[in-house]
């Protein structure tokens, strides 16, 4: 379109005769039209058009002063014409190439994504170099409009630019922000493209270590961390050790993992906290394997310690019954003999005292770690044989002095032999060319002291003397009171336990006269401190107690005691929540001159463990409730032992629960608002929602988020376990929280195809989806059966 708007129009008539009449002829045609338009004047002379345009404004032959050439107007507004589009479709070009790299799905191999890497790489700087281009011919364009002479010109002259120069300046400030963009969008797309490269390389790393440290692990596991024989013991010392060697690799592995992974962070990755909890995962991992190599190690060296010493005790035992059996008894008749043979006897025993006096109860202290049933029977059948070879001695000793006391021939003893008689004077008797004497106990239960009254099984050794062992009973009333008695009077004990506390530490923080010796973060919270132990005694001294001690002659009513007060017991919830706040104050104030001074009877640094007594307490009842319930198959009051034993195990589970409740951060609103917490526990999470296909943004999300559950009455909550943080004692654990669904709104499906731990949470008629995979199938259907009760609850 034209540039401008007519508003009036001028004709110059020739000055030629014929020129003048065909121009008025024309005109006079074509007169109506113009007039139809916009007026028209007639010019006769060139003069005359200066009354109506200034000469500066005119061309020479039209009697002005303006420097114009038409054929270079033309040549230049194409150029400029033809720039403007050249710039058009640049900016055409880098949108297209931008959507183009916000759009494409990523592939899910390494090459294809270095391969497109390159591709665009190239295309980047294909375009780069048709800016160049562009921005060079614009600024050529722009110099041929520069006049040389302008330095010359008056100041006002100097800034009047043609509008030309002013299209093409305004275009090639365009183009320069369109590259300057483009720049910035490829620097921050070309970032993502290579991280996104680099977590892929790191993911591929860290499922690599974590499958082979599992799949270590698990033969690990099966190797056993004891054994029945020293050889049986070496093996598998020696197959732990190349497991071992194994393991050091991985961990080597692991490491550079884990330095790779740090160095993604340090550089500020958009991934940062999965590589921070892959990071953090593979380090678990590998101190767990390394830990449960060693614990091994240790049990089955503590192992083999005991089998050598077993194995030397037996030998001592085989060759003081060799000693004894070779022994000529015809020689022995005499003083001299006797006394050699004496002598020879003692020089046995002082030589093998060290294995002739095992102290089992030691034996038992010392290798309690790694004690089993098997290593129990050992022990057990090595002190029978010891005890048997040292009757031995001691009858064989006997006979020799009385023959030495009264120089009397005595009646001839029969000399312990082996099974094969004609062999005992043979050198292959001997027990360094294999005889054993060693015998497997693993038949009968555990060896009970002598008692004539008892039923006893009787066991011939091949040497003097016997063996007696129980047969084993059924439980018995008795063992049912005796359980009894321990349970109230463990109960009168802990009563006593926390009378002391309160009267000697508690009741002394009221007491003005201490009061200047306390810190003051110690100095009114008592409450913190102790927290609801006073209610926790008053309830055991004024009715448990009580109620316990009602059922000493009469066992049936036990059950009843703990199911009468369950309501009771919740106390302990509360008293559980508030034990970490009381375990830091005690941590802060524990050197403080108040508990140095206040009650000396009771030691200062035990303060903590009596705190600890109404957890431990807890635990406690469900253990003796297992233990009457053993002895108490064909009683009354079963039933209600059994379930008294279920409401105590649903308690400790509850202020387990609870415990790990008040360790949620960051949740706005009140959680006691979403009722009971039912279930909690870890899970690996994977989310969906109605949208479109995963974008590049998204592809972190293949992966399962670790999240930890509370399941509450009216709620489901998400929250992230956050690492223990902190030094020894003030360790602590925290569950950040996220989101949290409404159990009105939720749906779940039972089984997702692929894995059987695995099960769906919907959420508003699956706007959105979460596939939840537990440790195992059990706690999966666990976590399904109580949420089939809130929705059945609810529909209901």
């Amino acid at each position: 379109s034209f540039p401008g708007n007519l508003h009036l129009v001028m004709v110059l008539r020739p000055t030629g005769f014929f020129q003048r009449t065909f121009t008025d002829i024309g005109f006079r045609f074509s007169q109506e039209d113009f007039l139809l338009k916009l007026p028209v004047v007639m010019l006769s002379s060139v003069s005359d058009l200066l009354t109506y345009i200034d000469e500066q404004q005119l061309t020479p032959e039209f009697g002005g002063t303006l420097e114009y050439c038409h054929s270079e107007w033309v040549i230049f507004r194409t150029a400029i014409e033809s720039f403007a589009l050249t710039v058009k479709e640049i900016a055409q070009m880098l949108q297209s190439f931008g959507t183009e790299l916000a759009e494409t799905e990523l592939p899910d191999d390494m090459y294809s994504i270095e391969r497109i890497l390159a591709l665009r790489t190239e295309k980047y700087y294909q375009l780069k170099e048709d800016i160049t281009a562009v921005t060079k011919e614009g600024n050529l364009l722009l110099s041929s409009f520069e006049d040389p002479d302008a330095g010359e010109c008056s100041q006002d002259q100097h800034h009047e630019r043609p509008g030309d120069w002013e299209t093409v300046n305004r275009l090639l400030g365009q183009l320069h922000e369109m590259e300057t963009a483009f720049d910035g969008f490829w620097e921050k797309h070309q970032l993502k493209m290579e991280q996104y490269l680099q977590l892929w390389k790191f993911e591929q790393s860290f499922q690599e270590v974590k499958n082979a440290i599992e799949f270590l692990m698990g033969q690990q596991a099966e190797l056993p961390d004891t054994g029945d024989s020293v050889p049986q013991v070496k093996q598998r010392l020696k197959d732990l050790g190349h497991f071992d060697g194994m393991a050091q690799d991985l961990i080597g592995k692991a490491q550079v993992v884990i330095l790779h992974g740090h160095q993604l962070a340090a550089n500020h990755h958009y991934a940062l906290n999965l590589i921070c909890q892959q990071c953090n995962e593979l380090r678990h991992h590998s101190d767990v394997l390394s830990d449960e190599i060693k614990r091994k190690q240790m049990r089955l060296q503590k192992t083999l310690d005991l089998h050598t010493r077993l194995q030397q005790a037996l030998q001592c035992c085989d060759e003081g019954a060799y000693l004894l059996a070779n022994q000529q008894m015809d020689k022995c008749q005499s003083k001299e003999g006797a006394q050699k043979a004496l002598q020879d006897i003692e020089r046995f025993l002082e030589s093998s005292s060290a294995y002739l006096n095992y102290d089992p109860q030691a034996l038992h202290y010392d290798f309690e770690s790694v004690l089993t049933s098997e290593l129990k029977c050992q022990i057990q059948s090595v002190q029978v044989k010891l005890e048997n070879v040292r009757s031995m001695f001691e009858n064989r000793q006997s006979c020799f002095k009385k023959l030495l006391d009264k120089h009397v021939r005595p009646v001839q003893l029969v000399a312990p032999r082996p099974e094969n008689s004609p062999r005992s004077k043979s050198p292959l008797f001997s027990p360094k060319h294999g005889k054993n004497y060693s015998y497997n106990l693993s038949e009968f239960c555990t060896l009970q002291s002598r008692n004539p009254s008892k039923n006893w099984l009787y066991l011939d050794f091949r040497f003097e003397g016997a063996l007696f062992f129980p047969f084993e009973k059924k439980p018995t009333p008795k063992q049912t009171t005796h359980v009894i008695n321990e349970l109230i009077e463990t109960e009168r004990v802990y009563v006593e336990e926390l009378f002391t506390v309160l009267t000697g530490y508690r009741a002394e923080m009221d007491n003005p006269a201490m009061f200047i010796l306390m810190p003051p973060m110690l100095r009114n919270r008592k409450d913190v401190l102790f927290g609801n132990m006073p209610e926790i005694y008053d309830f055991h001294n004024k009715i448990f107690l009580h109620s316990l001690e009602g059922c000493l002659g009469a066992p049936e009513r036990v059950g009843f005691c703990f199911l009468d007060r369950r309501e009771d017991f919740q106390m302990y919830e509360k008293y559980c929540q508030n034990k970490p706040r009381s375990e830091s104050l005690w941590r802060q104030c524990s050197e403080s001159t108040f508990f140095q001074v206040s009650c000396s009877f009771l030691p200062r640094q035990e303060l903590d463990s009596y705190l600890l007594k109404p957890v431990q307490r807890l635990t406690k009842y469900q253990l003796l409730l297992k233990e009457l319930l053993k002895y108490s198959t064909s009683c009354d009051g079963v039933q209600e032992l059994q379930e008294a034993l279920v409401a105590m195990l649903d308690l400790l589970k509850s202020v387990n629960d609870s415990m790990h409740q008040i360790s949620i951060t960051g949740y706005d609103g009140d959680l006691s608002e979403l009722g009971k917490v039912l279930m909690q526990g870890s899970f690996s999470v994977w989310t969906g929602h109605r949208k479109g296909p995963t974008k590049m943004k998204d592809l972190a999300r293949f992966k399962p988020m670790q999240r930890h559950l509370f399941l509450y009455e009216k709620a489901l909550v998400f929250c992230k376990k956050r690492e223990e943080h902190g030094d020894g004692y003030d360790k602590t654990s925290s569950y950040s929280f996220k989101h949290f669904l409404k159990m009105n709104a939720v749906g779940i499906t039972e089984n997702v195809k692929g894995d059987h731990r695995k099960f769906e949470i919907w959420y508003s008629g699956r706007e959105e989806v979460y596939v939840v995979q537990a440790q195992t199938v059990d706690l999966k259907m666990a976590w399904l059966n109580e949420i089939r009760k809130i929705l059945f609850k609810q529909q209901e």
